[in-house]
């Protein structure tokens, strides 16, 4: 059947194939088209916002580098995906490291930028996603309640291991009222980075020519 025949049939089901395809492959080369346009400034969108948030988890006065500059990669003997860490640098010296840890809320996992220090205190931390309730579990961000800023200068020595825990539980952080399980994941995610930071310190402290040595 020729291209003719094909649009002079219009109710004919050869027709109708033929316009479907064509709108399938117009809506394809849309979507092609728009991703392209897009995923630029998407992300620089998203580095702009990571670089904000990397700022309130290690203050400017630590650092003389661009936080965002040439992460290292941490990988886990408990086999999950490797760890983004980033470096606040004075000279070739590892003042302060910030990586995302994960705890599990009440309506999914709560994802936390945590800024540790050298010495092994919590410079700060930031929630950067979660699903929890509004008006009660979403109390752990910062625009929210200044909850999250009580992790500040805290270490896995202060408090001791055993009241690293909301008060429920025989710590010391607070709960919130109808929404323990969402502070309970958060105090449990900071620990738990504070324990990685402990058991990789040497190794995330080393000065910048020796990781880069290393990586060669």
């Amino acid at each position: 059947m020729t291209w003719q025949q094909l649009i002079n049939d219009r109710d004919g089901i050869s027709y109708q194939a033929m316009l479907l395809g064509g709108f399938t492959l117009a809506a394809a080369a849309l979507l092609v088209v728009g991703d392209q346009v897009t995923r630029g400034p998407i992300a620089e969108r998203e580095a702009e916002d990571l670089r904000a948030s990397l700022a309130e988890v290690i203050p400017a006065p630590l650092h003389d580098n661009d936080l965002l500059a040439n992460p290292v990669q941490l990988e886990l003997a408990s086999g999950a995906p490797p760890v983004n860490v980033y470096r606040g640098l004075e000279g070739l010296d590892v003042s302060a490291v910030a990586f995302e840890v994960v705890g599990q809320g009440y309506a999914g996992p709560i994802r936390v930028l945590l800024g540790i220090g050298a010495s092994g205190q919590v410079l700060g931390a930031r929630v950067l996603a979660h699903a929890e309730t509004p008006g009660l579990g979403d109390k752990i961000e910062l625009a929210r309640d200044d909850w999250i800023k009580g992790f500040d200068g805290l270490s896995l020595d202060d408090p001791e291991p055993d009241h690293w825990a909301v008060k429920k539980d025989g710590g010391v952080f607070d709960q919130f009222s109808g929404a323990t399980i969402t502070p309970r994941a958060v105090v449990a995610a900071v620990k738990g980075g504070l324990e990685t930071f402990a058991e990789h310190r040497d190794a995330l402290t080393a000065s910048a020519v020796i990781h880069a040595e290393m990586s060669e």
